[in-house]
């Protein structure tokens, strides 16, 4: 069957456009007095991740749609819920009836983490690095030897106080952490969520509950614009669509297939049980597994470890704060081969890594990794769920140093990417995850970034992305263990 369609600060070097959109809001924005923290004991990894970071210049994007009235900024709140199931080309549309491009108001938010790993799959070490208004050339996270941080106070997303309240949340993710020395709102997770609703459903199937080759019949019960209409498909199925693709229509069935089966709630405690504290798929709804919204929650350095889950490392991972041992037992064997064999086929390539664009002037090349054969018609360009990438990518495959096994997410202020990176045989060695989510999406783009030709698939990111995915993979491939 054919599933709907998929989605995909204020700082020194940012104050271009804050003023006016400030006055025009009507809104008293007072400049962050929050120190940019240093970490002498910072790893190499965190260090080269931070001054990449700050020396792409990421507040050099254009906003598409910023908001000048405050009516704007009502909307924006108002359409916080669902926003995933507008597609790239309707938020085209949007954005050109609004404003004028202009300079991004403040630093943009940016969450990105680097996980090394051994030949076994175990951690070897981290970087973690916050970049917001507060955080404008971005700050290193502590982390301790169990790749956990208590230094964060974390805020959930909140689309119209990105603007309005100068990127400061106001509802906790973690409780307790009001005296955190770090204070960051983190970006929603667009659909990299899919990757928390896969990770129940094989649970599930670990337990016995279902099975992959089991049919479910989607039959929600209140409509949905972004979850569609009723269907019928293997688990299997919806799994692969889900993430290859990025299927709305097949998430939404695994979510309500979770609240079927009374899961959610046990999801996220499980989350917790597992250390991975900033991990919420919360307020979804059970009727037809929709109402995607700010409350669900995931940040790059949990999210890192659970695809260090998925990855299979051997042995003792990690140890939670209270002092549980977390392995790779927390899914099967079985069920992480087939979760990463999935995460190896993602078809849309376009964040970190830009093979879909193989050979283009623009965007830039990213992580140079392998795409999938499924994909590739016989003239070397790629259509992934109708959408036509017009180049070859057979050279970029020739050329790969790297399998990437990863998920994206886009919607307008949401850019996302987060997976699993490791060597081809007989390439720089290499063996790490990345994980990053933005406020970056596909409201905001590069001054340099050409027209889109008529019945292409247009860039959606920002290029920047793909600049650092190249320059940490190549940190690593000179740093590898």
């Amino acid at each position: 069957m054919v599933f709907d369609v998929k989605i995909r600060g204020i700082g020194t070097r940012a104050f271009v456009g804050l003023a006016a959109t400030t006055a025009l809001l009507g809104t008293a924005i007072a400049p962050a007095q929050a120190a940019e923290h240093s970490n002498d004991s910072a790893s190499g990894v965190a260090q080269k991740l931070q001054q990449a970071m700050d020396q792409l210049h990421f507040e050099q994007v254009l906003d598409l749609a910023p908001p000048t009235t405050t009516a704007q900024a009502r909307t924006l709140a108002a359409q916080s819920v669902d926003k995933d199931a507008a597609s790239p080309a309707q938020r085209a549309q949007r954005f050109s009836t609004l404003a004028a491009p202009a300079p991004i108001s403040q630093q943009p938010q940016i969450d990105m983490s680097v996980i090394e790993l051994d030949k076994n799959g175990r951690p070897l070490s981290s970087g973690t690095v916050l970049m917001s208004p507060q955080y404008p050339h971005g700050v290193v996270v502590p982390v301790d030897k169990n790749y956990h941080t208590d230094a964060v106070r974390w805020r959930q997303w909140d689309d119209a106080g990105w603007y309005t309240n100068h990127a400061q949340g106001t509802i906790d993710i973690v409780p307790g952490r009001e005296s955190a020395p770090l204070d960051f709102m983190e970006p929603y997770p667009a659909s990299v969520l899919k990757l928390m609703v896969n990770f129940g459903v094989l649970r599930l199937v670990d337990q016995g509950v279902i099975s992959l080759d089991d049919t479910y019949d989607y039959q929600p019960t209140t409509p949905s614009s972004l979850c569609g209409d009723a269907s019928s498909n293997t688990i299997r199925n919806y799994i692969d669509a889900s993430i290859t693709y990025s299927s709305n229509g097949a998430s939404c069935a695994l979510t309500k297939l979770l609240w079927d089966h009374n899961a959610v709630d046990g999801l996220n405690q499980t989350f917790q049980d597992l250390g991975l504290e900033t991990m919420q798929l919360k307020e979804t709804n059970p009727a037809n597994g929709g109402h995607w919204s700010n409350p669900v929650t995931m940040t790059s350095l949990d999210t890192a470890k659970l695809l260090m889950i998925i990855n299979g490392g051997s042995g003792k991972l990690w140890t939670t704060p209270n002092g549980t041992a977390v392995t790779s037992a927390a899914l099967s064997p079985s069920s992480r081969q087939f979760f990463k064999s999935e995460l190896a086929q993602q078809g849309f390539n376009d964040v970190l890594s830009t093979t879909s664009w193989c050979g283009a002037d623009y965007p830039a090349p990213g992580i140079p990794q392998l795409t999938a054969s499924r994909w590739i018609a016989a003239d070397g360009t790629t259509t992934v769920d109708g959408d036509a990438y017009a180049h070859d990518v057979r050279p970029c495959n020739q050329a790969a140093q790297v399998t990437f096994a990863h998920k994206t997410g886009l919607v307008g202020n949401s850019g996302s990417d987060a997976g699993i990176v490791k060597s081809l045989p007989g390439k720089q060695g290499r063996s790490y995850i990345i994980t990053m989510f933005s406020n970056l999406g596909d409201q905001y783009q590069d001054p340099n970034r050409p027209p889109t030709e008529p019945g292409a698939h247009p860039v959606a990111y920002t290029e920047k992305f793909a600049q650092l995915g190249k320059i940490m993979d190549q940190f690593e491939a000179a740093h590898s263990h």
